[in-house]
This record gives structure tokens, sequence and C-alpha cells, in this order.
């Protein structure tokens, strides 16, 4: 068949809904306006372990308005059967609200209160009274003792470490970051009978749905999650959290629909982390810079009644020709809530001491950092021997060094000045795993000429309703004001969570092979309707063009979507189309970055300013330039906040966070962001998906924070390998 001309693929498109969010018309989790709705407010644990020993309600049971207080002492036992449909960690027992008298973390929900209005609601949660038998908590990573460690090996990497010409020994701790989207996690909860109907802050409709049906016993298709927009979530919506199911149960109690937002102090508490870590790496070298041996050994929170993990061994394995590597992870129980993935998870942990020891290694033997990193580079994974689909790192680094000015740096740490500023330039690797899962779309033509496609897909802040518009509009040969994509909902063909970078290669396919078909369809309608001006073509040599079927090389023979559907008095034609990625391929699949940052350090007083950043990206094909910027430009602004900025402090005391906000947990702000570039090489990774595109929106963060730091080091002289990067670790 034809190839279809590309018309709105690679167009730098506005977003196609961004009217309806300037104009307020689109509506987040918390604004869908639903009759006979109802408040609920969580009242949250005051300690992090310990036993319930007494609820008084009275007092908030009085209030004008409020309809009840749920606790354990009066909820009905719920369901919780098991539920494989779910993101939630595989190891331990997820918590299950108002089931007992446990207290696992400070902040975990011990009562709702639901009243007929939001203020009679936060009023009478602050008059509930509850006791507790407090048992002394373990909070602190460094002081409370490892479970069984996870371990990965190739290679002799204790002797080839004995053996190397050059050794270094590095000790890192990053600090708890927390996701802060600009909307707070909210839940609209109504029942109509035995059927569930849920407006939710998700990036996984699918997932909710699957979870609410197996907390409280009832058929998946008797619940249904619409969730349209979603305003930031970083991961912090890829599983469903305690207080959506307290929603609902709120709305079943009450017989009443009932509206429950968190607050942003009860998000530090409630809804996923990234966690602290421990990170210990030694490395081996000869004096040519090539590197012999690496042993990691680190260590990340957990809970203790779910044990967390995420993919930080990924990069040690195959990010550098390393012949022997040995690694060990451990994780540390705590008496916390469940950390969660958050942009880059794991692989922006590990690129930080990663790419850290390669800049120390690289200034030990007098080694340019990019030369470094480039005679390391491997012919295929190490890891398992598989050629790569495509790694054009070395690209990065060329096209980065040429656009940034790499040559003009004085190498020298600490060489150059301007007035107070120590001014220093830093690079490092980002890499991360392209991620495909099985999806499935609905297309359809309507007699107009105009389609409209569907997929329960998410867009937490990517632009999926605008990429998947353009996918979509190139395939069924219309403009892109003539097709509308619609996502959100758990009725629609189901698709994956937004999470790990997979929604472009996975839905974005599934809307190619269903829009494909659709086109197909109609084409072959025309060609064998004896009426049409395409009867008896070859159905190979006909294309789509702004709705016109025609004869390529021929185009003043063809008709359009509307004529063809008038003629056969049809109203519509629809198509199902899906995208399975199939076995595990042959090939090692990964999206590359090659992240270059200049910071000024005040040499009086520590202060670190990023004044530019410039990533450069191997992420196949690039369906949306815009958005493309936009994720890269984010995940910069991520990345200084990992750097310099975030952290949480925790009172091990009763397991407190001090700084539940958003005045006292710091994240960057306009006056923190510099002259942000992003440069992306052309070309697709076909091996990868049926579009050509990997991942993307993990892979701008990761790297970030290393970069800055190799850029403070040299402006400064001084190695800090704690995250964030303060101003007393620099004095």
């Amino acid at each position: 068949m034809s190839p279809q001309p590309q018309a709105a693929v690679g167009a730098p498109l506005s977003r196609v809904e961004g009217r309806l969010k300037v104009t307020g018309q689109a509506k987040y989790a918390a604004e869908h306006d639903i009759g006979g709705v109802v408040h609920a407010v969580v009242v949250d644990s005051s300690v992090a372990r310990g036993r319930i020993t007494g609820i008084d309600a009275r007092a908030a049971l009085a209030q004008p308005g409020v309809l009840k207080v749920i606790t354990h002492l009066n909820a009905p036992r719920l369901a919780y059967r098991d539920n494989p449909v779910s993101l939630a960690p595989r190891g331990g027992r997820r918590l299950r609200v108002f089931q007992d008298d446990r207290v696992q973390f400070f902040g975990q929900p011990v009562a709702v209160v639901v009243a007929t209005t939001l203020e009679a609601a936060q009023h009478a949660a602050d008059l509930v009274e509850i006791t507790y038998d407090v048992e002394k908590p373990s909070t602190d990573l460094t002081d409370s003792p490892a479970d069984e460690p996870q371990t990965y090996a190739r290679g002799n990497a204790e002797q080839a470490l004995g053996s190397a010409g050059v050794r270094l020994e590095m000790s890192y701790r990053l600090s708890r970051n927390h996701h802060n989207p600009m909307e707070p996690h909210a839940t609209i909860a109504r029942w109509d009978g035995d059927r569930l109907r849920v407006w939710d802050k998700t990036q996984w409709v699918i997932g909710v749905q699957h979870e609410l049906a197996a907390v409280f016993g009832i058929p998946a298709e008797s619940v249904r999650v619409i969730s349209p927009f979603v305003g930031g979530a970083f991961g912090s919506a890829l599983r469903t959290w305690p207080h959506v199911i307290v929603a609902a149960l709120a709305a079943r109690e009450v017989g009443r629909p009932v509206k429950l937002a968190l607050t942003r102090r009860q998000m530090y508490f409630s809804v996923g982390y990234r966690p602290a870590y421990e990170y210990k790496l030694r490395l081996g070298s000869d004096r040519r810079g090539r590197v012999t041996a690496m042993v990691h050994e680190l260590k990340h929170e957990t809970s203790r009644y779910e044990r967390f993990w995420e993919a930080n061994l990924v990069l040690g394995q195959m990010l550098y020709a390393v012949p022997n590597v040995s690694q060990l992870v451990r994780t540390v129980s705590l008496d916390v809530s469940t950390p969660l993935w958050m942009r880059g998870p794991g692989y922006s942990s590990a690129a930080f001491c990663i790419e850290s020891a390669m800049d120390d290694l690289a200034y030990e033997l007098g080694i340019d950092p990019i030369e470094l990193r480039l005679r390391n580079e491997p012919d295929e994974d190490p890891s398992n021997g598989r050629p790569f689909s495509t790694r054009r790192l070395r690209e990065c680094f060329r096209e980065g060094a040429r656009e940034f000015g790499w040559h003009r740096r004085n190498p020298k740490p600490r060489s150059t000045r301007d007035g107070d500023w120590l001014i220093g330039t830093g690079v490092a690797t980002g890499c991360y795993d392209v991620w495909r899962g099985q999806a499935q779309a609905y297309a359809r033509i309507d007699a107009d000429g105009t389609a409209v496609v569907e997929s329960a897909t998410h867009d937490a802040g990517p632009g999926t309703y605008t990429s998947m518009t353009q996918v979509a509009a190139d395939a069924l040969g219309l403009e892109v004001r003539h097709v509308e994509f619609r996502l959100g909902d758990s009725t629609m063909p189901p698709a994956p969570p937004q999470g790990a970078s997979q929604t472009m290669a996975s839905v974005g396919s599934a809307v190619q092979d269903t829009s494909d078909k659709l086109r197909t369809q109609a084409i072959k309608l025309a060609v064998e309707d004896e009426g049409s001006p395409l009867h008896g073509v070859n159905a190979d040599d006909v294309v789509v063009s702004g709705g016109r079927l025609q004869v390529k090389g021929d185009p003043a023979r063809g008709e359009t979507y509307q004529q063809l559907l008038a003629r056969n008095n049809g109203t519509h034609l629809i198509a199902r189309g899906s995208y399975n990625p199939g076995a595990e391929s042959r090939f090692s699949m990964y999206g590359y970055a090659a992240m270059f940052a200049e910071v000024a350090v005040d040499a009086r007083l520590g202060l670190v300013r990023v004044r530019r950043m410039l990533g450069v990206y191997d992420a196949g094909r690039i369906i949306s330039p815009k958005l493309a910027d936009s994720q890269a430009i984010g995940g910069m602004v991520g990345g200084i906040g990992m750097a310099l900025l975030e952290h949480t402090v925790t009172d091990h005391r009763d397991g407190r966070i001090v700084n539940a906000n958003l005045a006292d947990y710091l994240v960057p702000v306009n006056a923190d962001i510099p002259d942000l570039k992003a440069i992306y090489l052309d070309g697709r990774d076909d091996e990868a998906d049926p579009i050509g595109v990997k991942s993307l929106g993990e892979l701008v963060q990761i790297g970030v924070a290393p970069a800055i730091a190799n850029a403070v080091f040299h402006a400064t002289g001084r190695r800090v390998r704690d995250l964030p990067i303060t101003a007393e670790a620099l004095l």
C-alpha cells in the first residue's frame, strides 16, 4: 500500500486542548459538576506506629451538616481481593483502610468525615479525637536494618578492582523527593445501585477500575472510571491510593455522591515519593580510561507493609562497556508510607552516582569527561549481548559539545570566574528503557468527514490529546482540526498506564493500526463501488490527503469521505485496532541523552545558579516537536529541583514530615530556571515499535542532576555527593 503523506506528524502544533485549559473549561477530578455531591475530609494519624485505642467523634457528629464519621469501628468489612491488574508492589500487603486499629505511618487515614459542605467537613474533622497506644517508629534510612538483597554480577569485580591501575571509592546520599503536581489528588465517587462511577486523578483508569472492583468485591464491569484531564502527576497517580477507596466507601455509606480532595500537606504522606538512597560505588580503570570494574552497593527506603522496588540496577549493567560488575541493592523497611515511581524512577538516582563517579575518574586521569565516556561506549549491550536497536550517544555528545561550546572550557576546576561567581560546566549521560505495552483503540469516520478516535489512555502532561491526533490525522488523511481524540474513560478500549514513557509507543501504535484499518476499509469500499471515481483502481495505489481518497500520482481522480459515505447511504465507518509488542525483542532498546550544564557558584556564599542547560536526545521519531520541547524543559526543571532544592525533612521521633508544604519543600520557580534548550537527533527506531518512537518523558530528567553536580565541581573544585547540593556543602 502506498505510504500516506505526513502532514501532521513532525509539525510543531500547539496543544489541541490548550484553549479548554486556559479558559478553565477543562474539568479536572474535583471539578466535575455532580448533582447532590457531599464532601469528605480525611482525618490522618498523628503517630507513625501504634494502635488506635479510642475514637471520640461526638463533637464532630454534633456539627450542622455532618452526615457521618467513618472509622474502623463502624466501617464495613471490605473484600480486598487480590488484584493482578495493579501497579502496587507485589511484596507485602496493601493498606486496608478502616479495617483494623493498626497505624503504620504518620498521616495514615484513620477516619473520614462526610458533610454537606466542605467547610463543615473540615471543621468536624478537626474535632475528631483519637488516642493511640504509641510504639517507637523507625523512619531513618541510615539507622535501620536492611532487607534481603537483590544482586547481579558478571566477571569478577573484586579481582578486577584489585588489579586496576586506578581505583576510586565514593559514597552518595540522595534525599527523598515528592512529586508535587499542580493538581492535588482528588476523587468523586457515586453509586447507582451496585454500580460505581468514579471521577479520579489517575494515570491509569483501567488500574483504578480493577482495584475498586477488587476492594469492594464487585465485577470490574460494574466500575467506570473517568479522568479526562490530569494536572500533572510524575508517577504519583500510577496506583490507586487509599483516599480513592475512602471516597467510594463514604459514598456507599451515606448514599450520596462524595467528593474527596487531598490537601497539599496530605499529599506528602499518602501518594508516594522518590525514596531516599544510600549508594556506594567502587570503580577500577586502567590509565587510558577504560573502566574495568564497578561495584555498586545501594539501599533505599520502603514501607514496612509493602516492599517497593524500582529499576536502579539497569544503568550499572548496560551504560558502559565494563567487563566486571557487581551489584547489590537492599530495601530498608520503615514505618513510612510506600514510595512510588517518580520521573525517571531508579534511573535518575543511579545516574547521579554513576555519572558523578565517571566525572571523578575523568579528572583523576586528566581525560576530557566526554572523551572518557566515549572510550567506554559498548558495541552491544554488555548485560545481555544483544545488539542495540539504535544507540547514537556518540552523536548526542558530538552535537551537544558543538552547540554548547564545550571546547571553550578551561578543564581545570575553579579556573573560571565572573566577578564573585565561580563558573563551571558539566556533562552527563542520560538513558532510559523503551517500554511498550498492549493497547487498543477505536476509530470512526462520520458522514461529515470528521473522525473520532478513542483509547483509555491519559494526558498527565505530555500532550497525548495532540500527539495521538497527529498520528490519526496522517493515517486517515485528514486535517488535524477534523480529528478528535478522546481518552480517560475505562469504557474505552484498554491501554497501559501513562508511565515509563510507553504511551506514544504503545497507544500511538494502536492508533496507527486502527486508523490504517479504517482508511483501508474506506479505500476498499471505494475501489469496489461502481459509482466511485476510484472503481477498479488497485487499492495499493490509493492515498488519502485532505480527506480525499485519490490515486497516487493522479490526484484529480478521487473523492472525499463525505461523497463515498453519502453515495453508500452510510452514516459512518468504524474500525478497531491494537498493538501488542509480543515476545521479548532480540534487540536492546533504550533512549539516550547527553546533558550539558553551566553553573555559577557564589565564591563567598556558596549559592548555586544554573546559567544554561542543553539536552541532546536519541529518542527515535519525534511526533510533536513542540510537545517534546515541553517534556525536555520540564525534565530539566525537575532535574534542577533534584540537584539543588528538593528534599524531605523527617522528625524521626514521630515520623512527621516537617516540611510538608510548598513553602518549606523547595521546588524550582521561574527565577531558578535559565536558558534551556533541547535538540533531537533526526531518525526513528523501527525495531522499537511500528511508529518508530522511543522513550522521552522519563529520559529528559535522567542525567540532569549529575550534569549540574559535575558543573559545580568544575566551578569550585569541591565534589558534593549528597543531594540536594546546598550552600552549606560548598562553604
